[in-house]
């Protein structure tokens, strides 16, 4: 999404254009789908109410609305800034048999026509800016009182921290660890009057997500093979319980749930 005067963003439309350019449709999460999917389709169960419009902002293709609006009956809507997304989220809607809604804009725009839903959430958006409180506010503008917030950003911090500076330190880039950190978001929950329901650091260690290599001294490709083989040990039916092993220090997901006041 782009960035207010007052917010930096590191990413911006034609960024996303590109990344959502030539997204195989249709494309929908299921059970199954891996450790951090599972993970977020869970709090979405626990959480979240049958029924009701739900807003996901940057959120094409609407993914995971599709499966809010086939295990929840919600009504999904889309905010995107990227043409090319928009499109897309249309079109997935299209192929799976749904109405939904994709609306083109910046989610700063205080002018923005999308009426107060009963639930917004974000998955990997609020760490593409420097000011996490003010995505926050962002997002409360298009819910209703009584609704339900949920974040859910990757972890950044500790181990993943260190082992993403050795080996693809682009992704700081486009990403601040700081604003996807949940105990940033609960220091502020109050002031913006938001009940904290859920937090959690969640998904187990993800050697997966250190697939992009971009240090080529062979120290660090013996790093990378390592972790390769770590995650095919860790995808094995025998040891996948030990990705529900989660803790601040190396769980690949950060996710929290409130409810606005």
């Amino acid at each position: 999404m782009p960035e207010s005067p007052t917010v930096k963003g590191f990413t911006d439309a034609a960024w996303w254009d590109a990344y959502w350019e030539g997204l195989p449709l249709p494309s929908e999460v299921h059970r199954g789908d891996g450790p951090v999917p599972d993970a977020i389709l869970d709090v979405f169960d626990r959480f979240l109410p049958a029924g009701g419009d739900v807003l996901e902002i940057g959120g094409s293709p609407g993914r995971y609305l599709a499966y809010l609006h086939r295990s929840r009956r919600s009504r999904p809507i889309v905010l995107d800034n990227s043409p090319v997304g928009v499109a897309a989220a249309e079109r997935n809607f299209e192929l799976l048999g749904m109405s939904g809604r994709a609306v083109l804009g910046d989610m700063f725009d205080d002018d923005l026509a999308i009426e107060p839903v009963d639930v917004v959430y974000s998955l990997g958006l609020i760490e593409h800016f420097d000011d996490s409180e003010a995505v926050v506010r962002a997002h409360l503008r298009h819910l209703k009182p009584g609704g339900l917030l949920l974040l859910g950003a990757p972890h950044l911090g500790r181990v993943n921290a260190d082992l993403f500076r050795r080996l693809s330190p682009s992704i700081f880039e486009t990403h601040d660890a700081r604003s996807a950190d949940p105990r940033s978001w609960n220091a502020f929950a109050g002031q913006l009057g938001l009940e904290t329901l859920h937090t959690a650091y969640t998904g187990g260690f993800a050697p997966e997500q250190f697939w992009r290599q971009e240090s080529d001294r062979n120290v660090d490709r013996l790093l990378g093979t390592t972790l390769k083989y770590l995650g095919w040990l860790l995808s094995r039916p025998e040891l996948r319980a030990l990705r529900r092993l989660n803790h601040r220090l190396w769980s690949a997901y950060s996710i929290a749930v409130y409810r606005k006041t």
